[in-house]
């Protein structure tokens, strides 16, 4: 026994002996690990509490962001560690966007409880009196195409021209420069001075229309101040990127720029086959705004999909009705009533506010989001939704309705909507209850990870579009009628605030500033198109002002 006990000790002592510094290079492997998931807290933790005093985790943070930037860093790889108590080394690969790869041991030192913190620390091949420095070049700027292939934009950064006219402007978007830098743009390439996409798809799709940047990445004394000079760590070629294909249609894109040209709004169109994103003018998506008696349609089709309503079913000729305690009145005091199909042609307040309580908080808003509200517009990838950051169309959730479920059945209230939104609701008609994402560009990798919701039977929609068709047959749309097909829609007058200064008239009733809504379809009976039109304080409600928009934009598509 005692033989077997020093014969264990001797054992353990020699795997300790065989093993210097395991424990520090675990360290190591952990920090670079950590380095690979930009895990700053994780590596900030592997320092010695001497070097965390030194560098704050915040001050930490930002000097890898800002050298992973410079070095336009994509990824991190790295081997096994090797070393003993004092030092490891660990091979370390660094995939760049502009200058390929970089390959260098990083040398990891330690103090008596944790690494050391040095600045070579900071990039492969750094040694710790060195910082990074660059020179790229960036390759001339990638054209961008409607569906047809026709160039709306074109030409390098410095000087953008549009061949098909400026109304393309409104969906490209611009570049430009700003005061500063942003780290993002620094590790695509940019350099200060050089122009970004700053709206648009220029903005949204910036990395992708820039192309790979290329360059010389230096190690230069730290402090010496200029830039280019010291070693050379790695040097790439520029290589532009491919043309940006676009689902866009040009003479629907003139026409709904030339439509809104006198107005401040927005309009969109889309395929009403596919979603696809046909023509965006003006703040199509990018302003939020209470949709008037647009908000109908998805009304409609939660009272029918649940049996709270039928399109027979008949209502008593009144001015107003009563809904969430108070009494909710029709446009201008009108008697509006009659059958469903009636009243949803003449939109009438007193049957739709009431329609909204008899469906119920939990159904109003579970078909609104099932439309789209309460989630952003499904336009671009997470790339592209983080860089323009439109807002998200909104309805209350149950038990935040706060008394105004009614008036939010009518599109006011807290219902706030964008034209992109209200044209997926009437597309959603149009395919037969079935809302599709709404791409802008043909490339799988750049459109937002989305597909297509049921949000109504075939049957239900097929109802509603009925109504749509009364809509423009009969009642407040006869201005959005086109020879060319017969249209289905609905109009939209949204109270959105008392004018200041503006006069009472006599019956004591205050200036309102309103917005004009009408979204729809077309031809009906064969859907290709589905169209909405917001103009932000209208002379005139939506049938006036918004309605003939719609028909010019059909017209000129179809």
């Amino acid at each position: 026994m005692p033989l077997i006990s020093i014969a264990f000790v001797a054992f353990v002592l020699g795997t300790i002996q065989g093993c210097p510094g395991k424990p520090n290079r675990d360290a190591a492997e952990r920090y670079v690990n950590a380095w690979q998931d930009h895990d700053y807290a994780a590596m900030h933790a592997e320092l010695s509490p001497e070097s965390q005093q030194t560098i704050p985790l915040e001050q930490f943070e930002q000097s890898y962001t800002e050298a992973e930037a410079i070095a336009t860093l994509k990824s991190i790889e790295s081997t096994e560690a090797e070393g003993d108590e004092t030092v490891a080394r660990i091979l370390v690969t660094a995939r760049t966007l502009a200058f390929g790869e970089v390959r260098h041991p990083l040398k990891v030192t330690f103090d008596a409880d944790g690494i050391a913190w040095h600045t070579s620390l900071l990039f492969p091949g750094l040694t710790g009196d060195e910082e990074l420095t660059r020179t790229t070049k960036l390759p001339r700027r990638a054209a961008i195409l409607a569906r047809d292939g026709q160039k709306m934009v074109d030409g390098p950064s410095f000087a953008r021209e549009y061949p098909l006219g400026d109304s393309m402007i409104d969906v490209t978007g611009t570049i430009g420069t700003g005061s500063q830098l942003s780290p993002e743009n620094q590790a695509l390439g940019f350099s200060p001075g050089e122009p970004v996409g700053v709206s648009g798809l220029e903005l949204a799709y910036n990395s992708r229309l820039a192309g790979k940047p290329g360059g010389t990445l230096f190690a230069k004394p730290s402090g010496s101040g200029t830039e280019g000079e010291g070693r050379q760590l790695a040097q790439g070629e520029p290589r532009p990127a491919r043309p940006l294909k676009t689902t866009i249609d040009p003479t629907l894109q003139e026409a709904a720029v030339a439509g809104m040209s006198p107005y401040v709004g927005g309009a969109a169109v889309l395929d009403a086959r596919n979603g696809q994103i046909r023509a965006l003018a003006a703040q199509a998506f990018s302003v939020l705004q209470p949709p008037g008696s647009t908000m109908k349609i998805i009304t409609a089709t939660a009272g029918l999909e649940n049996e709270e309503v039928t399109m027979d079913q008949q209502f008593d000729y009144v001015t107003s009705g009563v809904a969430d305690g108070r009494e909710i009145k029709n446009a201008y005091n009108e008697l509006c009533g009659g059958s469903f199909v009636e009243a949803f042609a003449e939109s009438c307040n007193s049957v739709f506010a009431p329609l909204a309580m008899k469906i119920g908080e939990e159904t109003m808003t579970e078909t609104s989001e099932a439309f789209g509200f309460n989630r952003p517009p499904q336009i671009w990838n997470a790339e592209g939704q983080a860089a323009v950051a439109p807002p998200t169309p909104s309805i209350p959730k149950p038990g935040d309705y706060n008394n105004e479920l009614g008036v939010s059945g009518i599109g006011q209230g807290l219902v706030q909507a964008t034209p992109l939104l209200m044209a997926s609701t009437a597309q959603a008609i149009a395919n037969k209850g079935v809302v599709s994402p709404t791409p802008i560009v043909t490339e799988k990798a750049l459109q937002a990870d989305s597909g297509p919701v049921r949000v109504a039977s075939k049957k239900t929609a097929a109802q509603v579009a009925e109504l749509m068709v009364a809509v423009v047959q009969a009642g407040t749309g006869l201005a959005a009628a086109i020879p060319e097909a017969q249209v289905a829609g609905k109009t939209g007058t949204a109270e959105v605030g008392i004018r200041a200064g503006g006069e009472v008239d006599e019956e004591g009733n205050p200036d309102l500033i309103e917005d004009a809504w009408f979204a729809g379809f077309a031809p009906s009976g064969n859907p290709k198109l589905a169209v909405a039109v917001m103009v932000i304080d209208a002379s005139a409600g939506g049938g006036t002002i918004a309605a003939p928009i719609v028909a010019s934009i059909l017209s000129a598509g179809l």
